[in-house]
């Protein structure tokens, strides 16, 4: 998924029981080969089932920045313990960072710790050590130079992706089906993505710079619109319901839509190369 776009760059169906980090790099190879050219990875985040010594070494040896959830080993909750220096950032959080070489790794790597006092009115997602009392711990490996908080607050930005997750799930249905056949399913699974795709693009033609909306919000303000098929003159026109969600604000809507250019994707233009005398 990318964050920014949003897009759903690739997508694989596997069993429920395979693990997160099971082929991911064989998975991200091909995303990237997916990716097109005027698109560049800022950064690759992701949670602590991707925290992989062969995943981290591929991102590195591709020079892509990472910042992924680092799994709590019982070395990675040592070094977070005897953390001495910790830049405060208000009352509640703090940051500190070390470099560690974990068992069967082949180079010592960057480790962002996010301190975070337990507070009753607020619930903390991190977890705790039973050797700091107090506070709960989130800590992040990465390749990047950054400071620790900028590193803190980029992560917080994934969050827009489960949102995206989410929506597949409960606006497209994205996990309510099943076939008998499994290769049927993947295909249904696809057609999700691939309509979820489809409505982002349809955003960003046709409302470039807006608030980006849900499936299910342009299904019901966008996409349900009472019409019907008739004449005016001698010309077959589309009348649609004025009721539509004001039809006077979907105006430019459509009309954006008319003068879209790229109407036909490059791979299906059988438009004939006719090449040009020269004089």
């Amino acid at each position: 998924m990318l964050a920014e776009v949003p897009f759903v760059l690739h997508g694989w169906l596997r069993s429920g029981n395979t693990g997160a980090s099971k082929g991911v790099v064989a998975f991200l190879a091909e995303a990237l080969v997916l990716l097109p050219d005027k698109i560049k990875i800022r950064c690759v985040r992701a949670d602590s089932g991707f925290f992989d010594n062969t995943f981290l070494n591929y991102l590195e040896e591709r020079h892509l920045p990472y910042l992924i959830v680092a799994r709590l080993t019982p070395q990675v909750k040592h070094r977070a313990r005897a953390l001495s220096i910790w830049q405060q950032v208000d009352e509640n959080y703090a940051v500190g960072e070390f470099r560690a070489s974990l068992l069967g790794w082949n180079t010592q790597r960057r480790f962002v710790v996010l301190r975070e006092k337990v507070r009753e009115d607020k619930d903390a997602l991190g977890r705790k050590l039973i050797d700091v009392p107090g506070y709960v711990f989130r800590i992040w490996v990465t390749n990047r130079d950054e400071q620790a908080m900028e590193l803190w607050r980029d992560y917080n930005g994934r969050a827009t992706i489960e949102q995206r997750i989410e929506e597949l799930k409960n606006d497209l249905a994205a996990d309510g089906f099943c076939t008998q056949d499994f290769w049927a399913t993947e295909s249904a699974f696809l057609a999700v993505l691939f309509t979820f795709n489809l409505m982002s693009l349809y955003q960003q033609s046709a409302q470039p710079g807006t608030q980006y909306r849900q499936p299910a919000t342009l299904r019901n303000k966008v996409f349900l619109c009472g019409a019907i098929l008739g004449r005016s003159g001698h010309q077959i026109v589309l009348h649609l319901s004025a009721a539509w969600g004001g039809l006077d604000k979907q105006k430019p809507l459509l009309e954006a839509i008319l003068k879209w250019k790229e109407c036909t994707s490059p791979k299906l233009d059988s438009t004939p190369n006719i090449p040009k005398p020269i004089s």
